[in-house]
């Protein structure tokens, strides 16, 4: 009945995770808990500190994923300094994040997931890793190092650091793109997008191979959350806020993103240190909604690149039930690796991009910003207020393994219901049930299975709250 708590403000909410699962009166589960056990320390930590020390502060919340806390901070600044980047830096800005996300998705989706799909849910625990795939599938499993590679190098590129880059600042980026370095990505392309048109060729026809996992895997009706453009096509770096239903038609109107607390609440659990945000016209917990590329893809019209449209109709002509599982997480991740590719060339060609005008300067103007992007796992809110010296007094991080939160708690209570039928866990039911967290890419996954494994413990109870069987994984 105890849980151990770990209390590391770096690391926010990566690292360690439990899942209790109750059993009913029948001897059936009755609910599932995922446990996140990190304390999440950011928000008292910056108060005090100078408003424009934010974005390279924020990058140090990940090492998955510091360009979109940087990229959601310094926009938060902007509008405490109520400058608008020059149009070439906001350019830059949007390479960066769209980088980030091709890398980010790699390594989800051939590091983390590939080994199941590829080797079997119920191999070998000891075999089901990337190293494994390197042997038995070596074409796939260089894929996805050169993708995550590709996405890297142009975020060093820009940045002169792969992890924790400061180049995005308030008001823009710090130094502009050079010809050469803009040559050099520009030369990248078709490999990368050989790279991940491979990847969907293989992974889109085997979706019939995953029928019961596509079944249970936090497969049931929600709300979409994300931005769109004025034309409700696909965004990562603004545009505005839309909720959608489970058909993926608008719920209302379209909200400007620093209108957010209209829609959003937070609650909190005594078992969890994961917030819980929900939709506040439905109340809680009843306003489910899920973000990322499933949600973003299941939103939109259009992605608004050649390749990506003609996959993103395909991905549409799935039956609703595929489109709806949380399983089709990885099919999206790829759609959108696709985008970011297509997108970055096209920002590449513009007319402007080396121009060397890529940041306002300016004084603090307001004393309340916020800023809302899309991380590779979903929209990211930071939210700022200041004393009068431009000194953080309060902060508020809706991150995007925040707003899956009740989805993710309700798709392991699905996934147990259907794969544990007695008090005897094998391992394969354990990987299952992982697996349903990891459709998800939370941050807590990205720092502790990079081996294709994460640390997990599992706890069965009986109706009485007597522990009949507790197994972990290291």
């Amino acid at each position: 009945m105890t849980s151990i708590v770990t209390i590391d403000p770096v690391t926010r909410i990566e690292g360690h995770a439990r899942i209790t699962i109750h059993l009913n009166e029948q001897g059936t589960v009755e609910e599932a808990r995922l446990h996140i056990t990190q304390f999440r320390g950011f928000e008292k930590i910056c108060e005090g500190r100078p408003f424009y020390e934010m974005p390279s502060l924020m990058a140090r919340i990940c090492g998955i994923c510091p360009v979109s806390h940087l990229i959601a901070s310094s926009k938060a600044c902007d509008a405490l300094l109520a400058a608008k980047p020059p149009r070439t830096g906001e350019l830059l800005r949007r390479i960066m994040n769209l980088a980030q996300i091709i890398q980010s998705h790699a390594l989800s989706f051939f590091h983390l997931s590939a080994p199941d799909f590829l080797l079997g849910m119920d191999s070998d625990p000891a075999q089901r890793s990337i190293f494994t795939l390197f042997s038995t599938h070596p074409q796939i499993a260089r894929d996805g190092i050169a993708l995550r590679r590709f996405g890297q190098h142009i975020i060093e590129l820009l940045g002169k650091k792969r992890i924790h880059p400061s180049w995005v600042v308030p008001g823009g980026v710090s130094a502009p793109l050079t010809a050469e370095h803009r040559e050099e990505m520009l030369a990248a392309i078709p490999d990368a997008r050989q790279a991940v048109l491979r990847t969907l060729l293989w992974f889109e026809p085997s979706l019939s191979q995953y029928e019961q996992e596509i079944a249970v895997f936090a497969n049931f009706p929600t709300l979409y959350m994300g931005l769109v453009t004025a034309e409700g096509g696909l965004e990562h770096y603004d545009g505005m806020l839309r909720f959608a239903g489970d058909d993926g038609a608008p719920i209302g109107a379209d909200i400007a993103p620093q209108q957010f607390e209209t829609c959003i609440g937070e609650a909190v659990e005594e078992w969890s240190y994961l917030k819980f945000p929900y939709y506040k016209p439905q109340g809680y917990p009843q306003g489910i909604y899920r973000v990322g590329p499933l949600a973003r893809l299941n939103m939109v019209g259009k992605c608004g690149t050649p390749l990506a449209d003609e996959w993103l109709q395909k991905f549409k002509a799935q039956h609703a039930a595929v489109r709806r599982s949380s399983f089709s997480y990885h099919y999206a991740r790829l759609i959108e690796v696709l985008y970011a590719i297509e997108r970055i060339e096209q920002i590449l060609n513009e007319e402007c991009i080396l121009d060397t005008r890529v940041r306002a300067h300016a004084d603090l103007n307001q004393q309340e910003g916020i800023g809302v992007s899309e991380a590779p796992r979903g929209t990211l809110m930071h939210h700022y207020r200041t004393d009068e010296n431009g000194l953080i007094t309060w902060a508020n991080l809706i991150i995007a393994t925040g707003h899956n939160n009740l989805a993710m708690n309700r798709g392991i209570t699905q996934a147990a219901k259907h794969y544990i039928t007695s008090a005897d866990i094998p391992e394969s039911v354990l990987n299952r049930i992982e697996a349903v967290i990891r459709a998800y890419d939370p941050c807590l996954s990205c720092s502790t299975h990079d081996d294709g494994r994460m640390a997990l413990k599992v706890q069965l109870y009986d109706p009485k709250g007597t522990l009949l069987q507790e197994k972990h994984r290291q």
